[in-house]
């Protein structure tokens, strides 16, 4: 078997919903951390040990079922306080739990508490809501109602009203609700980093179009101060996308989990009250929406920066190209003056060497004579000419010789 059969195949159960019938209230709080802010709160929180590694786990505190999770970058608990009253109102985060989370309430970035109760005596005023918003969900088997505004404790509201609902499809359905406002509320932490980002693209706009106008220009005497400062104007786009890549990934994978499960609650209309799914889709939607234009607008910033630096690059290029050939042009210019001059000089060698030559045969004649030889004139110019244009054609094949090589 494979060391990894078990572990794998047991994820089909990770993460399974708290499952109760009786009136409760119901206690979500995430926070944001890792394993060892999460270690630490939970060596607080769990009375029996726990798998320090473990993705989840329950427990029970006062008596009452307590689960814990494990995130990519935060942990939940969740807490079920049961009632025997059918008639619940808000209440406060029970003491036990406060105290034990309170050196924790800095990471604290989302709270929810939900009222689950039956449809009896229901006074719907009696729980505060301002304009609020209702679903029926799980085809009407169910009602929840909330305004979305947070209590004074901080925490966002929700009244589950149980109709026809046993107790695994009421704990899936709560476990929905609370996904919804935990992943909404992590896919909104992109918010403010965008529009610090917003400012800065501004900025890099701005820069962006003066650089363009700079290389559209007929001066390309500042080319590599050009160069540099697209240089420049690059490693701050590269490095303001390595410092958001991971958030603005985070926002599309957790509001694309809040779609799912506002899907998965199969909501319909109560009455004339705007249903759930549409008040939080009408107002969430443009959060993500913003951080993806926001992403989309750094990317193709850095598209259209790199692209520059490619065009400027190019132009140096064939500016270069043109310059080389006008040195290559000279060159050959140099080179044919250069061939010129030296057949002139090979001419004027020749000449010289036929002058010499024609002066060492007369030199010769007159030794001749000297000697008391009768040479004619008529005959040394038949004898001489002959080897004069000899000796000139070897030193004519020489010179083509050595040219060869």
């Amino acid at each position: 078997m494979h060391p990894q059969r078990q572990t794998l195949h047991n994820e089909l159960h990770a993460r399974p919903s708290l499952y109760f019938n009786e009136p409760a209230h119901v206690f979500h709080l995430a926070f944001l951390g890792g394993d060892s802010e999460c270690n630490a709160l939970l060596q607080n929180c769990c009375t029996a040990p726990f798998d320090p590694n473990a993705a989840q786990g329950i427990t029970h505190l006062d008596g009452h079922p307590l689960k814990w999770e494990r995130h990519a970058e935060f942990f939940t608990l969740t807490l079920v306080v049961t009632s025997s009253s059918h008639d619940l109102s808000w209440t406060s985060l029970p003491e036990s739990l406060a105290q034990r989370v309170e050196p924790h309430l800095q990471q604290l970035i989302n709270a929810v508490q939900i009222v689950v109760r039956g449809e009896a005596a229901l006074d719907l005023a009696s729980y505060g809501f301002k304009d609020p918003c209702g679903s029926c969900v799980g085809g009407g088997d169910a009602v929840v109602w909330s305004d979305f505004r947070l209590g004074e404790d901080g925490s966002n509201r929700f009244l589950f009203v149980n109709r026809r609902l046993n107790a695994y499809r009421q704990g899936r359905m709560i476990r929905r609700l609370l996904e919804i406002e935990t992943y909404r509320m992590m896919a909104s932490m992109s918010l403010t980093t965008a529009k610090t980002l917003s400012a800065q693209l501004n900025v890099f706009d701005k820069t962006l179009v003066t650089l363009s106008e700079r290389n559209a220009s007929a001066d390309t005497g500042d080319a590599k101060a050009l160069l540099a400062d697209i240089s420049s104007l690059s490693a701050q786009i590269v490095s303001s996308t390595a410092k958001t890549r991971h958030r603005f990934s985070a926002t599309q994978a957790y509001a694309q989990l809040v779609f799912e499960r506002l899907g998965e609650l199969r909501e319909s209309h109560v009455g004339d009250c705007q249903r759930l799914g549409i008040f939080i889709e009408r107002r969430f939607k443009p959060t993500v929406r913003y951080c993806a234009a926001t992403e989309q607008r750094l990317e193709h910033l850095a598209k259209s920066v790199a692209n520059l630096g490619d065009l400027l690059q190019a132009r140096v290029q064939v500016e270069m190209e043109e310059q080389n050939s006008e040195i290559l042009k000279s060159l050959n210019a140099r080179a044919d003056a250069q061939i010129k001059i030296q057949r002139a000089v090979e001419g004027l060698s020749i000449i010289a060497i036929t002058y010499y030559l024609l002066n060492l045969l007369k030199l010769g004649y007159s030794g001749l004579h000297l000697l008391g030889a009768e040479v004619t004139p008529r005959e040394a110019m038949l004898a001489m000419t002959p080897l004069a244009i000899g000796i000139l054609a070897l030193i004519l094949l020489r010179i083509k010789k050595v040219k060869g090589h």
